[in-house]
């Protein structure tokens, strides 16, 4: 692959010339000939809205031919169409302009500077490359004076300036009555001229109105009165700089109200952009992006948009990045990186302007990339999930093999031993090892139990049967398979006064209180007190699990429900724990729409304290 120069950057300027493509061509291949970057310009100046329809849809298939050959396309606003390309190129680092011209001659007494002279006056640091063209008579554009206009319009514009005209007629009666000079007169149907090319579009209107001026001032104030005729030889001259003082004033005040709507025009477009870019910053998903994106076009372009995605688009028979066009629709891609995610569809088939078509190819390029991060986002969360699976699944096969190994070894040492010195032992011995192998095979048997139904309530495959069960008796079930290995510990549970009855698995949630219960009986020192009770609170019943032992530092109860999750304490015999019987804990209380906390108890300890849904007592007369 050839690698971009980035010394050069080599800018073409587009018009809606037909040759123009031609020239876009030859300046692809040079910035391909020196590897350099590749910038298309338009500059759009008050005529450019005054284009024929066909003009406009030439120019808008220069600047996809320019992008479909690998075109940066940028578009300015200014009068002065040389300074624009000089100032745009400074500003971009451009070395190398080309341009097109014409080889037909130059007609009449005054020739107007080119294009390309004025160019190379302003930036004569510039490479400029000219392109002639020997088969095409290049014509010049002219600013069409009468703009196609419907009778009712004109009609309505004409009445409003011919009442302009009756006004300042009737104050400079006044003025004339009042004694002021006829200099005084003519400065009242000028403005009347700059007013009216201030408040009317009509081009034509002002030009008459600059004519009618000047005859209403020669009607009704010069000698002889109420006549065209003129006796004062110096009558002639006033008419004529009246004439070209009204023509100039209009022609100005119409340019700088098309000047006007310019800025309008570019400050709202402007924000629309600055606006998107705010909009998908916020954007969370995939959806809203392309809601943004439908919305923002149908606001920059004032008609009905859509968005699709490239599914959909598979489906119309749309595919590639470049525009396409139906009976009744434009569909512009949404792409980045050649990888299409959507388009937006306008229901128009109408030739957006070359301004608004850059604003909306930069609206739809900041969606792409949106597009783009937010896939690569979730490609990242699904490698993160998938990493921590593993990272799991790892944990996992090395706790498991750790601690079943300690277990299984004291089983089979004893055993040996047992078989090895069964007549040697006393009663006493024999009863010990006994009772060493029961513990360490209830070990793993709860380990078993635990790994199994952690494994079903992840996969959603756990058999829950709900009913109303008595709190109370729940407890007892859960406190008589726990009593055996309490040793020194005092385990209690706080009657209450009345029936509560909870919607629950009795089997699961029993197996809740004798986790909970073991963990205060493995982590608390000997002689520790742990209670169990059960109260109302909020229509849910509320069963707490608490013990005055250490408790659990405040950095570590965020994870304590993470499985895996040992935390710094060690348990009484030096046994590991695999972190699975909270985890545990907690998905079998959310599967019954509880919660689980841990908190302090004062003044040391922990409270483990989890939730039920209430059920009511009925009572059968």
């Amino acid at each position: 692959m050839k690698k971009t120069n980035t010394k050069e950057h080599i800018l073409v300027c587009l018009s809606s010339a037909p040759t123009n493509a031609r020239i876009v061509e030859t300046a692809a291949k040079m910035a391909k000939a020196f590897g350099a970057s590749f910038t298309a310009l338009y500059v759009q100046t008050p005529a450019s809205e005054l284009m024929l329809d066909a003009d406009k849809a030439r120019l808008a298939n220069n600047i996809r031919y320019a992008e479909s050959l690998g075109a940066n396309v940028a578009t300015v606003i200014g009068d002065n169409v040389a300074f624009q390309i000089a100032e745009f190129s400074r500003l971009s680092g451009i070395t190398k302009v080309v341009l097109g011209r014409s080889a037909a001659p130059k007609k009449g007494l005054f020739k107007k500077q080119t294009l390309t002279d004025q160019l190379i006056a302003l930036a004569p640091n510039l490479d400029v490359h000219i392109i002639p063209d020997m088969t095409v008579k290049q014509k010049e554009q002219k600013v069409r004076m009468f703009g196609k206009r419907t009778l009712l319009s004109t009609l309505k514009d004409f009445g409003i300036s011919m009442l302009i005209l009756a006004i300042a007629s009737g104050l400079s009666f006044g003025l004339h009555y009042m004694g002021f000079t006829d200099a005084n007169v003519i400065t009242v149907y000028i403005l009347a001229v700059l007013v009216i090319s201030a408040l009317i579009d009509n081009r034509f209107c002002w030009v008459v109105s600059s004519a009618a001026g000047v005859l209403l001032f020669n009607f009704f104030f010069t000698t002889p009165k109420f006549s065209l005729m003129a006796y004062d030889k110096g009558y002639p001259v006033t008419f004529l700089v009246m004439l070209v003082a009204s023509l100039v004033t209009g022609s100005i005040a119409a340019r700088m109200k098309s000047h006007a709507k310019q800025s309008a025009q570019t400050a709202y477009r402007t924000k629309i952009l600055l606006d998107t870019n705010q909009m998908l910053a916020k954007a969370k998903s995939s959806d809203e992006i392309f809601e943004i994106a439908a919305s923002q076009t149908k606001k920059l372009l004032a008609l009905d948009a859509f968005a699709l995605r490239d599914n959909d688009l598979s489906k119309l028979g749309i595919t590639g990045t470049s525009l396409c066009k139906t009976e009744s629709c434009t569909y512009y891609p949404i792409h980045a990186s050649n990888t299409v995610y959507g388009a937006i569809g306008i229901q128009s088939t109408k030739t957006v302007d070359a301004f608004e078509n850059s604003i909306l190819l930069s609206i739809l390029g900041e969606c792409a990339l949106a597009l783009e991060s937010e896939r690569n986002a979730r490609e990242k969360e699904a490698s993160a999930i998938l990493a921590e699976q593993e990272k799991l699944r790892a944990n996992l096969l090395r706790t498991i093999s750790h601690d079943l190994r300690t277990p299984l070894t004291s089983i089979s040492g004893n055993a040996d031993n047992l078989l090895a010195n069964d007549e040697v032992f006393d009663t006493e011995t024999r009863r010990q090892i006994y009772t060493d192998i029961r513990e360490d095979s209830e070990w793993l048997i709860s380990l078993v139990e635990n790994l199994l139904s952690v494994s079903r309530m992840g996969d959603g495959k756990s058999d829950i049967r709900m009913s109303a069960e008595l709190v109370s008796d729940v407890i007892d079930e859960a406190v008589r398979r726990t009593e055996k290995n309490a040793n020194a510990h005092k385990l209690t549970v706080k009657e209450n006064d009345g029936i509560l009855l909870a919607r629950m698995d009795a089997r699961l949630i029993v197996q809740v209180l004798i986790n909970l219960i073991d963990n205060a009986i493995k982590y608390t020192p000997s002689g520790s007190e742990i209670e169990i009770s059960a109260v109302e609170k909020d229509n849910k019943i509320a069963i707490t699990v608490a013990d005055n032992g250490h408790g659990i530092a405040d950095e570590i109860k965020p994870r304590v429900f993470d499985m895996f999750y040992t935390g710094a304490e060690k348990i009484a015999d030096s046994r590991r724990s695999l972190g699975l019987g909270l985890a545990l804990c907690k998905s079998i209380v959310n599967a019954h729409g509880g919660e689980i906390t841990v908190s302090d108890n004062k003044p040391h300890g922990a409270v483990f304290t989890f939730t039920l849904p209430k059920e009511e007592v009925e009572i059968s007369e």
